[in-house]
């Protein structure tokens, strides 16, 4: 029977960081808040007066409803439409968890995907324990594993999230200047000025999800990356331009959401590294934009 400190009380404080832990296991903000809003029910349901620090039961709980999540996602996953990118989060949102670790904020996307290449086991792990301070023993008894076995999984998720590129620090100054100029460049739709902006090496990833025009795999080179812009600058000035809604950060990174002529939202958001353009992410699968049409709508 339901018992002890006022649910709502005691949950609302923790709410934000459970959305957090759940948006970096599934990679959708909208997942990981009807995640915790199930946490908060069972949360309501359980023996309070019997749980001695909430939460470290909270933060269980949602590992464990992410994980759940994540087994029933799987096969959906698997046959998505072209690249799959997170689900997007403007930099004047509340960020969705405030812990010390310096990974803690870290919502660029390049960042996530590492998180969802780790397998559930390791990426809760190290969410757990790295970003949320959990000790081993608590997630070995939520995996069902033991200790050691966790510290393997903590070890294994930090080698491949440390191999990863690391995202180039930018004020917020800078960010609006660099978004602003690419945008500007992919507008005007010349090839030259675009690769002044671009790494001999970028990789450009559009997801549509099957359901929006996207390419189908990552665009690689300054070159490719350069001419699909321009491409679909002559294409847009047949049809309609976009307009802007936001320019700043996506996901802690330099981007902008724009309206397409298609009436729907889209986002992009650039990885820097040595000062260019390495990482271009475009989002444009309306199931993931939901939250930016209510905002900008009107």
């Amino acid at each position: 029977m339901a018992g002890g400190p006022d649910p709502a009380e005691h949950f609302a404080p923790l709410r934000a960081e459970l959305i957090g832990l759940a948006y970096r296991m599934t990679g959708s903000l909208a997942e990981a808040e009807d995640i915790a809003q199930d946490a908060f029910l069972r949360w309501n349901a359980a023996d309070r007066a019997a749980i001695e620090v909430p939460r470290a039961w909270l933060l269980k709980v949602t590992a464990r409803l992410s994980l759940d999540h994540l087994k029933s996602a799987r096969t959906r996953r698997e046959t998505y439409v072209g690249p799959w990118l997170p689900e997007p989060i403007l930099d004047s949102e509340e960020p969705p968890q405030q812990a010390a670790h310096e990974r803690a904020q870290d919502l660029s996307v390049a960042f996530l995907l590492t998180l969802q290449r780790l397998s559930p086991a390791e990426r809760a792990v190290f969410i757990l324990h790295d970003l949320f301070e959990t000790p081993f023993a608590e997630i070995a008894a939520l995996l069902h594993k033991t200790e050691p076995a966790m510290r393997k999984l903590a070890t294994r998720a930090r080698e491949r999230l440390d191999a990863a590129a690391p995202r180039q620090a930018v004020t917020d100054e800078d960010a609006r200047r660099i978004a602003g100029a690419f945008l500007a460049a992919v507008r005007d739709g010349k090839e030259a000025p675009l690769r002044d902006l671009l790494a001999a090496d970028v990789v450009l990833h559009t997801d549509g999800g099957g359901i929006r025009p996207a390419a189908l795999n990552p665009i690689i080179g300054a070159d490719k990356v350069s001419r699909f812009f321009a491409a679909l600058a002559r294409k847009r000035a047949l049809i309609a331009p976009s307009s802007l809604l936001h320019l700043g950060r996506v996901n802690s990174l330099p981007g902008f959401v724009t309206l397409e002529p298609d009436g729907l939202p889209q986002t992009t958001a650039l990885e820097i590294r040595n000062g260019r353009i390495a990482g271009i992410y475009v989002v444009r699968n309306p199931e993931k934009l939901g939250a930016l049409r209510a905002r900008f709508a009107g």
